[in-house]
């Protein structure tokens, strides 16, 4: 049996996703969409894997916003519904976000976003608790792993008392961690759909899902927020901890509880310092609050990234003023917090002991020169791509391409694994110059394509991945075809969501739940709207690298070039050589080649390893892929293939 079925009272190892996604499961959540990022994916993963049996719709939507839509259609016809993404996911379906909290919901409807303080698999660590305030909609955050079930569970009831989407915000420390979780009680009864729109513009569960009146309905909607907010002043996942009347009060949230909490006992001021955690962090429960501002006249605000909580605390401290007194504050603002990167207990601990005017306990030395040793012993990691990786191929021929132009072109990156052409040396050979958001980089070409009346004259190209170009890429691409940007496209294809985990995506042909679906196809999308399109195998160096430069040399036009190769690490491809590759230490000149060791110093594949003791090229049989890549860039074909046979 599937761990998240287990019955009641069962006390199961959950991932903090893995929990979220037992606690929609507790609360009869019907319809689940999102789009994969990290840290969120397991959400809907986990999820996947019992739709049969709970009667689940399962969906990786194109993007964040129809995710949203998706879901918000389950919540108009009565069913519970919950949407998962990751933080920059939130800034896509903001759009549609704004006018969902206007026009109010019906079945209880869950955003689940996670978010990735010091950016361990983003590229920015953006905040999406301001969307709350924005959105004027409840903000929920676990602290605990079974806070993340419990959470989840009440989040639903909550939005059926308000008809309003509410948010549950997660981070990777709670997403990512794993702690036993005691199960609540699966629902043995399943809702019906049923969409009504009979009645009055302004009935919520009879008539039109609009947001207008506009003004009328955000007055309804401001006093929803104001329901929430009563409902928290009792949660009881807000609590406190300490002394009756600490030196110094610690309001903190999420994660960030944790860490606090070690920091106090590591510098045992247990009996000094008290923690207010909130779980219901938007609107703040105002009158809980001033119960506990009022124990000290030190506060400390602990949160991950930026100061949200600090600045809603101030502006409630100041409205209570007459109440509580004057208080000194410390956090993010006053730099006593770093407002970048996440937290640890560690960087509390520094923070505490300056406020408290305590010594932190230092290691033993002894302890120290042994970790020391350790680590010494412990070679360099690089980021790279993986041996086999098509993305490696893909830009090898891509800066020939550029080299044989010779006009010094921009090509402008995308996110995904692709992202790490944009560092030098160990990937990509620094081939991409720009780096936004999903779907950017073909925008910015496109932009960069009509500059030539103003002196850039340079030839422009545009990389994204398979997933990226469902998710948002089609509306630049049909804006560069419009506006006849003179471009060359190109999809990296290594069929699937590779960088999250091989999510389904709609060139997939195939559900969330394995299910079959008719695949769109890449190449038809783009000849649709008038593009000169190529498909090549990035492997095939000589042939990829004749379209492409051919490509480069046309002008005036948007051309389309599909590279596709299955990633190395697809279920499909894990494990199977099509060569067996090694070097011929006669033929490979070591350091006297005069390509200035091409393979190992260029290349980079972490298969090709050097052998300083004969000074040669070697290949590690172990985590070699046998993709026969680096047979074709070795000048003096030191490097031999020989295709495996069944």
């Amino acid at each position: 049996m599937n761990k998240l079925l287990s019955p009641a009272k069962t006390e199961i190892l959950f991932m903090g996703n893995e929990a979220i996604a037992r606690g929609a499961l507790e609360a009869g959540v019907n319809v689940v969409s999102g789009y994969p990022g990290t840290p969120s994916s397991e959400v809907i993963e986990r999820l996947s894997e019992v739709a049969r049996e709970r009667k689940l719709y399962v969906e990786w939507s194109t993007n964040e916003k129809v995710a949203m839509e998706v879901a918000s259609a389950a919540s108009f016809s009565g069913l519970r519904s919950m949407c998962v993404m990751k933080q920059n996911g939130v800034n896509v379906a903001s759009d549609f976000l704004l006018h969902l909290s206007s026009s109010g919901t019906r079945g209880g409807i869950v955003l689940v976003e996670c978010e990735d303080p010091g950016a361990l698999s983003s590229v920015n660590e953006g905040e999406s608790r301001y969307f709350a305030r924005m959105l004027e909609v409840p903000l929920l955050e676990p602290a605990n792993l079974q806070e993340a079930k419990d959470l989840t569970k009440w989040a639903f009831e909550l939005s059926e008392k308000i008809r309003n989407v509410v948010m549950v915000r997660s981070v990777t420390r709670m997403s990512h961690a794993s702690g036993n979780v005691i199960c609540g009680k699966l629902p043995e009864k399943f809702r019906t759909a049923r969409f009504i729109s009979d009645g009055s513009v302004m009935d919520p569960l009879r008539g039109p899902v609009i947001s207008t009146p506009v003004v009328a309905k955000h007055n309804i909607q401001q006093k929803k927020l104001q329901t929430a907010a009563e409902l928290f002043e009792k949660s009881p996942f807000n609590n406190y901890i300490g002394p009756k009347k600490p030196e110094l009060l610690i309001v903190t949230s999420s994660a960030c509880f944790l860490y606090s909490r070690e920091a106090i006992d590591l510098l045992g001021l247990q009996k000094r310092v008290g923690i207010l955690k909130l779980s219901c962090t938007w609107p703040l429960p105002q009158r809980l609050l001033k119960k506990y501002l009022h124990l000290s006249k030190k506060i400390m605000v602990v949160e991950e990234v930026l100061p949200f909580m600090e600045e809603n605390v101030k502006v409630a401290a100041v409205g209570m003023l007459k109440d509580i007194g004057i208080k000194t504050f410390y956090g993010k603002m006053d730099k006593t917090l770093p407002s970048a990167g996440e937290l640890n207990p560690e960087i509390v601990v520094v923070a505490l002991s300056k406020i408290m005017k305590v010594k932190p306990k230092s290691l033993p030395a002894s302890y120290l020169r042994e970790v020391q040793k350790v680590a010494s012993k412990i070679a360099p990691r690089e980021q790279t791509f993986c041996p086999g990786c098509p993305h490696r191929a893909s830009f090898w021929n891509i800066n020939t391409a550029l080299k044989l132009d010779g006009r010094e072109g921009i090509v402008c990156g995308d996110i995904g694994c692709y992202a790490m052409a944009s560092l030098w040396p160990a990937i990509g050979f620094h081939t991409v110059r720009t780096l936004h958001s999903m779907g950017s980089g073909t925008g910015l070409a496109s932009g960069f394509a009509k500059l030539w009346p103003f002196g850039l004259d340079k030839p422009v190209m545009a990389v994204c991945g398979d997933s990226t170009f469902y998710h948002a890429v089609i509306p630049a691409l049909i804006n560069a075809r419009h506006n006849q940007a003179d471009i060359t496209f190109i999809v990296l294809d290594n069929a699937g969501t590779a960088m999250t985990g091989f999510q389904p995506h709609p060139g997939i042909g195939e559900s969330a739940i394995g299910e079959p679906l008719p695949a769109v196809d890449i190449a038809e999308i783009c000849r649709a709207i008038g593009a000169k399109v190529a498909v090549s195998d990035p492997f095939d160096l000589e042939a990829t690298s004749r379209i492409m430069t051919s490509f480069m040399a046309e002008r005036g036009s948007l051309k389309v070039m599909i590279l596709k190769q299955i990633c190395a690490l697809s279920p499909e491809k894990k494990g199977k050589k099509q060569y067996q590759m090694k070097v011929n230490e006669e033929l490979c000149l070591g350091d006297n080649c005069g390509c200035n060791r091409l393979c190992t110093r260029i290349f980079r594949c972490p298969a090709l390893t050097w052998d300083r003791k004969k000074k040669k090229a070697v290949i590690d049989e172990v985590i070699c892929v046998g993709c026969g890549v680096c047979y074709s860039i070795c000048p003096q074909k030191a490097i031999t293939r020989m295709e495996v046979t069944e």
